[in-house]
């Protein structure tokens, strides 16, 4: 396997990152397999640590068939998948209502996984966004839009493992995209890892705690 566990990816990362150090960045992790390999490169970096939630908008008769997805932010983003929300003849209350449920799912997440700290401001800064792979790129994707939105002067993906192919597809989402491996076969994420154990909440509670320093607003606004 090309890495042991979350931590050893995110140690590798952060060695392709360290030239970022000097920018100040922020560092965006998609919970929760990709806290633990941003918490490493935050560490490195001596930079904030903070999430980007993404929820599938799924179809209501069909909840594995995403018509959508919200992510959050200061300005939550909604993708909507049109031809699916065409084929399976969703109205548009029944759209906003699933959308509505996952938006208090995220918000309900962020409150679990961060308390009450803002969202960190992006406009000007440079912004790394991490997860422990990617398979399809969807929910990716849907977090990249969402961070542009905010205004960052740099937009990096970083990530150790994807498939090539999904890597091409999101080439004009980032402005730079590092990743550690890629294969044209790719299977699953978990298929790279030694140790691929669920991260529990507990779990992304207490990365993000240990991160945090005392002055949480000015470390994440700086």
């Amino acid at each position: 396997m090309p890495f042991h566990d979350r931590a050893d990816a995110g140690r590798r990362l952060a060695k392709a990152l360290l030239s970022y150090k000097n920018k100040a960045p922020i560092v965006l992790a998609l919970p929760r397999g990709g806290v633990p390999v941003a918490a490493e490169v935050a560490h490195a970096l001596d930079a904030p640590l903070d999430l980007v939630l993404v929820r599938k908008i799924g179809v209501p008769f069909h909840p594995e068939l995403a018509m959508g997805a919200v992510v959050d932010g200061a300005a939550p983003l909604i993708v909507r998948n049109e031809d699916v929300i065409e084929a399976a003849r969703i109205s548009e209350a029944d759209f906003a209502s699933v959308c509505t449920r996952e938006l208090a799912e995220i918000q309900r997440r962020r409150r679990l996984y961060v308390g009450e700290r803002p969202h960190p401001q992006l406009k000007g800064r440079v912004a790394i966004l991490i997860d422990d792979g990617i398979a399809t790129g969807a929910s990716t994707r849907a977090a990249l839009r969402s961070v542009r939105k905010q205004g960052p002067e740099m937009l990096i993906l970083a990530v150790p493992v994807a498939p090539s192919e999904t890597l091409r597809q999101l080439q004009g989402e980032a402005d730079t995209i590092v990743c550690l491996e890629s294969y044209e076969e790719f299977g699953a994420v978990g298929f790279y890892y030694s140790d691929f154990r669920q991260v529990s909440d507990t779990e992304v509670r207490e990365i993000l705690a240990a991160l945090q320093p005392a002055d949480s607003t000015s470390a994440v606004g700086r």
